[in-house]
């Protein structure tokens, strides 16, 4: 594999702050892969071999329970981190990642975690703020799932793709990777039948706009009105 060119990650967050000389040296370390669509990266329960920067694309996190049935813990983003599992002190991958689209991924031997924390500690500081903020929303989607009424998690949930990877278009906010009624289902802990009937009934009333695996969120304010729980619906 040819060398990295640092421009290509000297502004993403877990890499600001590091000398270019030092970002080449931990580039030189990192393997470049591309990844189909809908292929597993990494696996619930196997080694964490490796940790990974995703440079295009998203990724599903997907955790699967005991009974079998899985749960969409969270999307990773161009940018992002993922598949940390040694900065949590774990042995093993606690979910599983799967490509939501075809993406470019970094990966670094899991063995060289503590070695490139060590030297780099923005790196470090970085990686482990990205952490804390993993774990705060993994504690607000508890609360959510807790205390909130389905209308509002499945309207929270679309808002939060909206927000973290939408486009702008002629129509309006549009999440930018496919999305399926089954994903959003995984995600709020809830059935495809509830999904479908709530973006049916959003679609009618103009909120958004629902197609096989896209969805364009349109009046963002009223769906915000309803993931706050302030709808007379």
């Amino acid at each position: 594999m040819s060398l990295l060119d640092v421009s290509l990650v000297i502004d993403i967050p877990p890499f600001r702050g590091i000398e270019r000389e030092n970002l080449a040296e931990l580039l030189s370390w990192a393997r470049s892969e591309r990844v189909e669509k809908d292929r597993t990266i990494f696996s619930q329960g196997e080694e964490a071999h490796s940790f990974f920067l995703l440079l295009d694309g998203h990724v599903r996190v997907v955790k699967v329970t005991p009974d079998g049935d899985q749960v969409i813990a969270r999307y990773i983003s161009s940018g992002e981190l993922f598949g940390i599992a040694q900065a949590l002190g774990l042995g093993s991958y606690p979910a599983n990642a799967v490509a939501a689209v075809d993406c470019v991924v970094l990966s670094w031997p899991g063995s060289l975690w503590t070695t490139i924390t060590e030297k780099y500690p923005t790196f470090a500081t970085n990686t482990y703020k990205t952490v804390g903020a993993r774990l705060q929303d993994a504690q607000d989607r508890i609360v959510e799932m807790a205390t909130e009424r389905v209308e509002q998690r499945v309207a929270n949930a679309v808002l939060k793709l909206a927000n973290q990877t939408g486009k702008k278009t002629d129509e309006g906010i549009l999440i930018d990777f496919p999305i399926s009624r089954q994903d959003i289902s995984e995600m709020t802990g809830t059935t495809l039948h509830t999904v479908s009937r709530l973006l049916s009934a959003w679609e009618n009333e103009g909120l958004v706009k629902s197609r096989r695996k896209k969805i364009t969120v349109i009046e963002g304010h009223k769906l915000a009105v309803i993931a706050a729980g302030n709808s007379d619906k």
